[in-house]
């Protein structure tokens, strides 16, 4: 059973490194696009890493053997990474800074933005390879990301506690409710980005108006 454990231990321990990797990339792109733009493109980061345990259930819910090779080559969430943004167009943007990177490459897409699942689910899934460099070498590891707004992700918190309290057999009233929800949710995320909007705009016009008016200032002078 030790043995067993270490083996699982050690295979997971370049995911983890993976995460970190990712985390870091990601807050330099952040930090780079506040410096030039002064916009924050991000309110908060999570990580996690599947258990073992949850590896091999799922390995075995897909009908194959729980074993790590099968867990490596099968399974690409093992490491996952959700990123929480202001506004949808943020989501867009950092996706924009992820894909013109050359230490990263994403391998699959799934926009359930603009194209929410059913249940009105919205998010951007990506699974991103990312190069970690270990002792015998570099690895490419396998890294889930989610990027979604705010308002996209108290939605799919509720929904994640529904659904296992429901055990997947949600009532059909709750379902109504989630869904228009998510219509709210989806009404709410484009009417704080026209406020934001708006707001930025009267504060640039502001900033130009007494650019201006110093101007005039120093000529009369």
């Amino acid at each position: 059973m030790e043995e067993k454990f270490k083996m699982w231990k050690n295979f997971l321990l370049p995911y983890k490194f993976a995460l970190d990797e990712l985390k870091t990339k990601v807050n330099i792109m952040v930090e780079e696009t506040k410096y030039m733009e002064e916009t924050s493109l991000i309110e908060h980061v999570k990580t996690r890493l599947k258990t073992p345990d949850s590896i091999m259930t799922k390995l075995e819910r897909k009908g194959m053997k729980p074993t790590v090779a099968n867990a490596s080559e099968n399974l690409f969430d093992i490491a996952g990474m959700r990123i929480v943004t202001p506004f949808k167009s943020d989501v867009y943007q950092l996706y924009n800074l992820m894909m013109n990177r050359t230490d990263l490459k994403i391998v699959e897409v799934k926009d359930y933005i603009r194209f929410p699942k059913s249940n009105g689910y919205q998010s951007l899934h990506l699974i991103v390879k990312v190069p970690v460099t270990l002792s015998k070498g570099i690895e490419h590891i396998f890294v889930e990301v989610q990027i979604r707004t705010l308002a996209m992700d108290f939605w799919a918190s509720l929904e994640h506690k529904i659904y296992y309290k429901y055990e997947a057999s949600i009532p059909a009233y709750l379902e109504k409710g989630l869904k228009e929800a998510a219509d709210t949710v989806k009404e709410l995320d484009d009417k704080m980005k026209l406020i934001h909007d708006e707001v930025e705009g009267l504060h640039t016009s502001k900033v130009i108006s007494i650019h201006v008016k110093e101007d005039e200032g120093g000529r009369k002078r």
